[in-house]
């Protein structure tokens, strides 16, 4: 059975560490990024079945970068990662299928992605 594969972008190294670690048994990492632009090239690069975007990155963030794609008509779902509940919000009115805040990680990540991967919507809880 094919793994779907996941595209990991954050300007936080060990945040990439810690979701790889999380998802390598059910799913393939397509590959990484650390800000918005490489994450637009390292998306056509891959194809990933989908992404796992930070939103407060340098440069472009993951919001304007989700804005790019859905202005391109990729439509390759998106979960976000934050750690501001704030951001909910414009990352779902961006074309998001899941939010996860950071403290919920561990607890949330492969849940949101196996959501946004069957055409549903995920939202982590505020704690």
């Amino acid at each position: 059975m094919k793994r779907p594969r996941v595209l990991l972008v954050d300007d936080t190294p060990e945040i990439l560490t810690l979701c790889t670690e999380i998802l390598k048994i059910n799913y393939e990492i397509a590959g990484t990024a650390l800000d918005g632009k490489s994450a637009i090239a390292t998306l056509a690069a891959t194809s990933p079945d989908v992404v796992v975007m930070d939103i407060s990155m340098p440069g472009l963030n993951g919001i304007d970068v989700v804005k790019h794609l859905r202005g391109s008509s990729c439509l390759v779902p998106i979960v976000f990662l934050s750690g501001d509940m704030e951001c909910m919000m414009a990352a779902m009115e961006a074309g998001g299928s899941g939010f996860v805040t950071k403290t919920r990680i561990v607890a949330d990540l492969a849940i949101a992605i196996r959501e946004a991967l069957a055409g549903g919507v995920f939202v982590s809880t505020s704690q």
